[in-house]
């Protein structure tokens, strides 16, 4: 099929979904979903400061993380555009939300997802399969040393109790990125937000209550909200077909073929952000989340109709092959999962598929 075809395909599909309405801002739901859990983020607030200096604390070190994953999906949607008309006002709610509530930098974040959105599990592109920690090709696996062919080989089974570090690796990158020589005139604005932030948090937290009932506060909320970002993000690509580099894909293929959707209801919206859409979002990043799931159907059935691969699953279905397919990656040192089109792009001798 031509290039041209292809992108027929996802204009006709685009139009089809502007004409619905679907991409129209939901101020009202997220002014509501934003009230609620800073409502909820105060009410815990308060709840710490007058629980005072008890062991009971800790049950709402994981009911902050709780909340503070719901602020990273609201942070996340703004970031994409999607809350407000003003793409001013989407970035300084990103902004507030990230680096003021969250204490990590909405800029270092921005970079890597829109690079990420631009060529999901392309093996050259996406900084989300570049990872230090974690192997995606077998290449990555035969780079490194003993130690790293060791973890790797058995990385399925710890990438989950690997999660619990996410929040501080978080933190980490942001600080990295913020306070490099170059950084930009945004960057320190960032960086005064997130500092600030970080700083009030961790000397309240110390003031409030003893050195080893706030550690254990502070590890607890990190390792409860990294494990809960961690896994409403994991289920999205990982496991599915990794683009050999350089390789040239028409939009929605790229999108479709690269994403995995997760079934579920009500909870799944909730503990996922709006995520568990996921080929939808990716075909549509700025559309508001409430009306993901209103698009669904239209967007597989087009699919269907195209011979296009759709991918759905359940959770719990998904995190099994996110283990088995990091740990077949360590153990063999080779692709599990064979991008469907690599046959048909290694065998093509120069159309133009971008």
């Amino acid at each position: 099929m031509p290039a041209q075809q292809y992108v027929s395909l996802y204009t006709d599909l685009l139009q089809t979904v502007r004409d619905l309405g679907l991409l129209r801002r939901r101020q009202g739901y997220y002014v509501t979903k934003l009230s609620i859990v800073l409502g909820t983020l105060l009410v815990i607030v308060a709840g710490m400061v007058l629980l005072g200096n008890s062991w009971h604390q800790l049950w709402l070190a994981g009911a902050l993380a709780l909340v503070l994953v719901q602020v990273a999906f609201l942070s996340h949607d703004s970031a994409h555009r999607q809350i407000f008309h003003s793409n001013a006002w989407n970035d300084w709610a990103a902004r507030i939300l990230a680096g003021g509530v969250l204490g990590m930098s909405v800029s270092w974040w921005r970079t890597k997802h829109n690079k990420h959105h631009a060529a999901p599990n392309q093996a050259d592109r996406d900084p989300d399969v570049q990872l230090k920690a974690v192997a995606f090709t077998p290449q990555a696996v035969v780079d490194r040393g003993p130690i790293g062919r060791w973890f790797a080989a058995r990385q399925g089974w710890l990438f989950f109790p690997l999660l619990t570090l996410e929040g501080v690796g978080l933190h980490a990158s942001s600080l990295r990125h913020l306070l490099r020589r170059d950084a930009s005139r945004t960057d320190r604005v960032d960086a005064a937000i997130v500092l600030a932030r970080i700083t009030t948090y961790v000397v309240a937290l110390y003031l409030l209550l003893p050195i080893g009932k706030a550690s254990a506060f502070l590890g607890l909320q990190l390792a409860v909200f990294g494990v809960c970002l961690g896994a409403a993000f994991a289920p999205n690509h990982k496991g599915m077909p990794i683009v050999p580099a350089g390789t040239k894909l028409d939009f929605l293929r790229r999108q479709v073929l690269m994403s995995r959707n997760i079934r579920g209801g009500i909870f799944t919206d909730l503990a996922m952000g709006g995520l568990n859409y996921q080929i939808e979002h990716h075909l549509f990043p700025s559309m508001p989340r409430p009306s993901l799931r209103h698009v669904q159907p239209i967007v597989r059935e087009y699919c269907e109709l195209h011979g296009i691969a759709y991918t759905e699953v359940g959770l719990f279905t998904s995190y099994g092959i996110v283990v088995s397919y990091l740990n077949d990656v360590g153990l063999h040192a080779r692709d599990p999962f064979d991008c469907p089109l690599a046959a048909e792009l290694r065998s093509a001798r120069g159309p133009n598929l971008a």
